[in-house]
């Protein structure tokens, strides 16, 4: 694991994208897993600003996302799909038939998670995933006691989860309790992983999910156990990291990130 400590939310974003923009211009046809929520938006501009101005090209791309609400049609302003064609697929040249989220209103939504592993598995497998973390620590949707090994399997929210996001629908009632998630052990089957963390509310439980014990208590302290993983924050995010003139050392002198600084 590597932490990347930048000066603000605009920079970590930057980086985030322009890492993600490298990946696909090295590999045609990049399978990438994708996350949703307001910290991802402003990748998501950054990426289709790339695609508009220079060409950046997503044709070959296939794109998998990490979570589905279940009982919310695509179609839904607050369903992921939604999300993900309004911030990205809409903006950029990839055919939408490559780009896959679960759907959480299939009639038999055990059978539609093993069928999102399968079409994982069909293409390859992930080679570059992009994560956020929740306040609760879950990466997906893979709240507290999630399994560390899990597959994509269906999920009960919790009440942090709940609090966090439910200002999004209106009225927040509305917000579903259960999700469809890749499990934690299908995020860590990918080749690469890159954690975008923004924003001095996030401090404590990066802080925990880097530098804390490995617990299900918190799925995003797995990711100390992935070999290719990339931690992005901001200042504000960093806050409570005890070892930050360590990670600001390494950026500053290892040469992989000399084209960065």
């Amino acid at each position: 694991m590597e932490v990347i400590i930048r000066p603000n939310e605009a920079a970590a974003a930057a980086l985030t994208a322009r890492l993600i923009a490298e990946s696909i211009q090295d590999k045609h046809d990049l399978v990438l897993g994708l996350a949703t929520g307001r910290t991802m938006e402003s990748v998501y501009a950054r990426l289709a600003e790339m695609h508009k101005n220079d060409g950046l090209n997503f044709s070959a791309c296939r794109t998998f996302n990490l979570d589905e609400y279940v009982g919310l049609p695509a179609d839904d302003p607050n369903s992921y799909r939604s999300y993900m064609n309004d911030r990205l697929f809409n903006l950029i040249n990839i055919d939408p038939r490559n780009t896959y989220l679960p759907d959480g209103m299939a009639e038999d939504l055990a059978q539609e998670c093993q069928l999102y592993e399968e079409r994982i598995e069909a293409c390859g497998g992930i080679d570059l995933q992009l994560l956020g973390v929740g306040e609760s620590g879950h990466i997906g949707f893979n709240e507290p006691l999630s399994a560390l090994l899990s597959r994509t399997r269906q999920k009960a929210l919790n009440k942090v989860t709940i609090a966090q996001n439910s200002p999004l629908f209106d009225p927040p009632s509305k917000m579903p309790r259960r999700a469809l998630t890749m499990g934690v052990g299908t995020i860590l089957d990918a080749r690469r992983i890159i954690m975008l963390v923004t924003g001095a509310n996030k401090a404590q439980i990066l802080a925990k999910s880097v530098e804390g014990p490995i617990t299900s208590m918190i799925s995003a302290t797995a990711l100390q156990l992935h070999p290719a993983t990339i931690i992005i924050c901001d200042e504000a995010a960093a806050a409570k990291l005890e070892h930050k003139e360590y990670y600001n050392w390494v950026f500053a002198n290892e040469p992989e990130w000399e084209l960065y600084r």
